[in-house]
C-alpha cells in the first residue's frame, strides 16, 4: 500500500492540495508543505487514539459512516465555489478529537516551521482533516476493514507504506529552521526521547504522543 506522503504527490494529492490553497487563500508550495508535516502528525495521533476498544470502535464506525471515502468522488465540486461550511466545521471536529488538548501545539508548530501565521495553518487543517477522513473510509473498504486490529494495520501501512524518496523529502520539510538540533519533536511541543533512534516516519513519529 502507498503510503501518506505518496498520495500527496499522486494526482489526487495534487489535487487536494490545490483546492485546499484555493479555499485558504494560501500558496500552494506552502500548503503542500504544511500538509505534507500535518497529515503524518494526524495519522500517527489517530493511531494512538486507537489503542483502546472504544477508540477503534469510534473510528471504524466513522469510516463506515459518513465518511466512507464518498468526499473523494467529487473533489471539484467540493472545492468549486468554496468548500461548504458544514465540512469545515466537521474538519473542526475530527481535529478536536484527534489532537485533544495538543491541537494547539500542532497548529503552533506547523506554523513556525512552514512560515505561515498560525490562524491559516489551522483553517487548512480543518478542510483538511474530512478529506483524511475520506481516504482512510475509502481504503478501509477496500481491505474489508472490519475490526481494531484492521484499523491499526490501516494507519501503520499508510504511515509506512512511503517510498524512501518521499521520507526524505518529509525529514527535510520538518528539520529545524532554528537550527537547535530538535526534528518533531516540537511540532507538539514534546520531546521524542528514545524514539529518535527508529527509522523512517513511523519511528520517527512513534514517539510523538508517547506512543511506542
Amino acid at each position: 500500500m502507498a503510503g501518506i506522503l505518496d498520495l500527496l504527490n499522486s494526482d489526487l494529492g495534487k489535487t487536494i492540495i490545490s483546492g485546499v490553497a484555493g479555499q485558504t487563500g494560501q500558496d500552494k508550495n506552502k500548503t503542500g508543505s504544511v500538509l505534507t508535516m500535518a497529515l503524518p502528525v494526524l495519522m500517527q495521533a489517530m493511531k494512538r487514539n486507537t489503542a483502546t476498544p472504544q477508540g477503534a470502535e469510534g473510528l471504524l464506525s466513522a469510516l463506515n459512516g459518513k465518511h466512507d471515502g464518498s468526499i473523494l468522488d467529487n473533489l471539484g465540486g467540493l472545492f468549486n465555489g468554496g468548500v461548504d461550511s458544514n465540512v469545515i466545521d466537521d474538519g473542526g471536529k475530527i481535529l478536536g478529537h484527534v489532537l485533544g488538548g495538543k491541537q494547539q501545539h500542532v497548529e503552533n508548530a506547523l506554523s513556525q516551521k512552514s512560515g505561515m501565521d498560525a490562524g491559516s495553518v489551522a483553517q487548512i487543517l480543518k478542510v483538511a482533516a474530512p478529506i483524511l477522513m475520506g481516504v482512510l473510509g475509502k481504503q478501509s473498504r477496500q481491505q474489508n476493514v472490519n475490526n481494531s486490529s484492521g484499523i491499526e494495520g490501516l494507519l501503520g501501512g499508510l504511515l509506512g507504506g512511503n517510498s524512501p524518496q518521499q521520507e526524505q523529502s518529509f525529514l527535510e520539510s520538518i528539520l529545524d529552521a532554528d537550527g537547535d538540533g530538535s526534528v518533531i519533536d516540537d511540532v507538539a511541543g514534546m520531546v521524542l526521547g528514545g524514539g529518535k533512534k527508529k527509522s523512517g516516519l513511523g519511528g520517527l513519529l512513534g514517539g510523538l504522543f508517547g506512543g511506542k
